[in-house]
Order: structure tokens, then sequence, then C-alpha cells
């Protein structure tokens, strides 16, 4: 590593993704976990090489259905995780300013993470949910609100056609508005290619001339669409960023897998390719990439992670992306109907995700409720009722740091949106100001 930040940031993040079973470097999803990406050309750390860190992601680390205990501790004693998250603190608090704060917050995500490790292990008392959500979101938990966005949805289904005067009536509703639009996947990538061309040429039309010239020549869509068979999650963005042009500079390369059995129309997949590609995740990762190359983010920006206040910017940014393509700050606003309800769909799935955490980790509630819930008061398919109330929400990690942060983060982005004018508000919540999370970003708009 060039320096010793650099090396404590690689070991902090890698080491706490191998203790919970990631790897950064398998380009599938069901391999990924806290770190999203590694593209800067950097050595790995010890953190990721130590002959016992290969055995630990073997064998699923914490998130094992059986942690391999011996694997774990000969892992720990090899890599000192704790001194790296502690160091990584430090470094922070003595860079101060926007950087510091970002870097600071994401050691104390780590530490969080850390404590849900040792309290799996039987280590520690259970880490309290309001520490959890706090150290995520920078704000206390609190329950879901999908009244308003449920009415508009009935609304728009009577107005085409379909009856929704009882709440039967509306999930029925919802339910035959999907299937008459079901996207077939076996067309995901022709589909998939259709919206990324289309959404590319918005973000071209309504986010280009807000940004840094340098920025407009970066792809913001180089990504394959894959579709897999049964896993745990509705889709997987999986950024590589390692593909070098013979001139050295990166092709900004992504994946996404969609999983075969997902229930989506295609409204809401318009949806998904706004917010996982273009102007969302990829987009994001790639101005990143472009980013870092020039020197104008810290090495941080190379090594992106869930379960951070960062995650909650990006899943902000990418749940307000379809809305920005559009040049538009409301779903009214959006020309047509169809995608109107898609998108209060999408939104209420990501309110949905919020309340599965809320009502398994803060209420105590039972799973079948928690689904039962889900669907008929976030109007969610029972495929995303049942994981959002069953392998997200009851994740000892996910369902505590991750499954709030979506909402925060929608919230938040929609917020500033409405504040700022988009040539103040987009490049900052991009990274152009500096890389900034769902709490610094408001000290970044103030010096913008």
């Amino acid at each position: 590593m060039s320096s010793r930040y650099e090396e404590l940031l690689g070991n902090a993040v890698l080491g706490i993704d191998t203790l919970w079973g990631g790897d950064v470097m398998n380009l599938s999803g069901t391999g990924r976990f806290i770190a999203d990406c590694w593209f800067s050309d950097e050595p790995l750390p010890p953190a990721y090489t130590h002959p016992a860190a290969a055995r630990l992601r073997e064998t699923g680390g914490v998130s094992a259905e059986k942690p391999d205990r011996e694997a774990i501790e000969r892992y720990l004693d090899a890599v000192d995780l704790q001194g790296a998250i502690a160091g990584l603190a430090d470094d922070g608090r003595r860079m101060g300013g926007l950087r510091g704060e970002y870097v600071c917050n994401l050691a104390q995500c780590f530490e969080v993470m850390w404590d849900l490790a040792m309290e799996i292990l039987g280590k520690r008392e259970p880490v309290p949910y309001e520490r959890c959500v706090m150290a995520s979101t920078g704000a206390p938990p609190s329950p879901s609100a999908p009244d308003e966005k449920r009415e508009r949805v009935a609304e728009l289904l009577s107005k085409a056609g379909y009856p929704t005067r009882t709440p039967d009536d509306l999930l029925r509703a919802v339910d035959e508005w999907r299937a008459a639009r079901r996207v077939p996947m076996a067309s995901v990538r022709s589909l998939g290619d259709a919206y990324i061309a289309r959404y590319d040429r918005l973000a071209e039309l309504n986010l280009l001339p807000y940004l840094p010239e340098e920025l407009h020549r970066v792809p913001r869509a180089n990504i394959e669409f894959l579709p897999i068979q049964g896993a745990w999650f509705s889709g997987s963005m999986n950024y590589l960023g390692r593909k070098r042009k013979p001139d050295g500079t990166p092709e900004y390369e992504a994946t996404y897998e969609i999983n075969a059995s997902l229930e989506i129309s295609v409204p809401e997949f318009e949806q998904l390719v706004s917010h996982e590609v273009v102007p969302g995740h990829v987009t994001t990762f790639a101005w990143l990439q472009n980013l870092y190359v020039r020197g104008k983010v810290g090495f941080e920006a190379t090594v992106l992670t869930m379960n951070t206040r960062g995650a909650a910017l990006s899943e902000g940014i990418a749940n307000n992306a379809a809305l920005m393509a559009h040049g538009v700050v409301n779903v009214e606003e959006l020309p047509d109907e169809d995608l109107r309800v898609g998108l209060l769909l999408a939104l209420l799935q990501d309110d949905a995700k919020n309340q599965a955490s809320y009502l398994t980790w803060k209420e105590g509630a039972p799973q079948p409720e928690v689904a039962s819930v889900l669907r008929r008061e976030y109007l969610v398919t029972a495929e995303r009722a049942e994981k959002l109330s069953g392998a997200w929400g009851r994740h000892p990690l996910l369902g505590r740091m991750y499954l709030p942060a979506y909402r925060a983060g929608t919230e938040l982005v929609a917020e500033l949106r409405r504040q700022h004018p988009p040539q103040k508000v987009l490049p900052v919540i991009y990274g152009c100001h500096g890389l900034v999370d769902i709490t610094t970003v408001h000290s970044a708009l103030g010096a913008a």
C-alpha cells in the first residue's frame, strides 16, 4: 500500500468484510458483502491476502449458519482488525474537515459491525438497535409512513380501471397491474439495454449540464444484466472497475445480477434501471472512480461499503435517480402515469425495508406478522414480503443497519433537491466537492 492510512483503511474495510464472509474480488453479488468495490490498482492488504482470510471467506465468516470459530479466531489472531478500525478513526480525527468527518463516520460504522460480529459469537451483549441505526443513518430509528404513497397508488390504479375501494381491492389491483406488465425474464437483457440507453440519454440532457465537463466523457452505464437463480436478494449491482484501456484509463465496468424469480412490472423495472445503473449506482461509482483517478477524492472512494452513512446517501441518490434523469423533483411531474405507479411502488418497497427492520428489531414482531404488514400496507409482492421480513429483516447486520438506510437516504436526497437548485446539489451529492455521506453532505452544500 502507498501509505499507512491506505493500509489502515484497506485492512479495516476488507477485515470487516472478511469477518462477515465477504469477498470483494468475487465477481458475483452472491460472494460480496460489506465491501462494494476495489478498483484502485493498489495491492490488496493483509486483511484480504493472509492465508487465514481465505479459510474464513470459504467458511462464510460470522454470517455462516454455524460459524467456524477456529477459522475466525485464527484470522483475528493474524489480523489486528480492532487496531485497524481504531487507527482509521484516529486518522479521521487528524484529517479534520469534510474528509475527516467522513472517515470517522466510516470507522464508527465498522465499530458497530465488529460488535455485531462479537454478539453473534456470544462475546458481548446484544448491540442496541438504536446504536445500529444511528451509525448507518445518523438518526434514530422510526417507523415508516406509507399512507400517502399507498393512497396515491390507489388513485392512479382506480383511474386506470382497477377497483381499489377496499384494502383487499387495492392489493388485488396492484397484483393485477403487475401481472399485466410483468417483465419476461427471458428478455431481461434486451429490455435492460433499451432502458439503459433511454436513461443514459436523459442523464445527458438533465444531469450533465450541472456537472464538471470532465465527467461528461466517463461511461455512465458500462454494465451487463445477468439473471441468476435462487438468490436471496432481488438483484445485485457489482461494480468492478478493474479493466483498463491500452492507455491505462478505466473502462468503468459493472454487472447487474437480477433474481430470475423476481416478480416485477416493466415500470418498476424502468425505475430499477435508473436506480442500479444510470444515473444511479453505476454512474455514481464510475464518476467517483474518475474523480479518484484525477486526484479529486481520496482512497476511501475506491472501497465503498454497505451498512454505512456513505451507503445511505448512495441509496438515496439511486432512489431519486429516475426523477433526476427526467429533470423533475416530484413523482407527479413524471410524464407517464404507469411510471408514476412504478416509482411509487418502488418507494413503498424501500419504506417497507425500513418497516421490516423497525418491526423486527424495535418491536420484536414475528416474521409472519411482519410479512403480512409489508404485503398489506406497503403493497410489495409476496416474494418480497417473505425476503424482507425473513432473510433480510432478521439478518443481524443487514436488518439492523442496512434496511433503514434506504428510506433515510431517499428522503434526504429528495429534500435536498427541493431545497437547492440542481447546479448546487448535484455536484455535491455525486462527490465533486469531496466524498460525502448522509450527514456530511450538509457541510459540503454549505461550502459549495
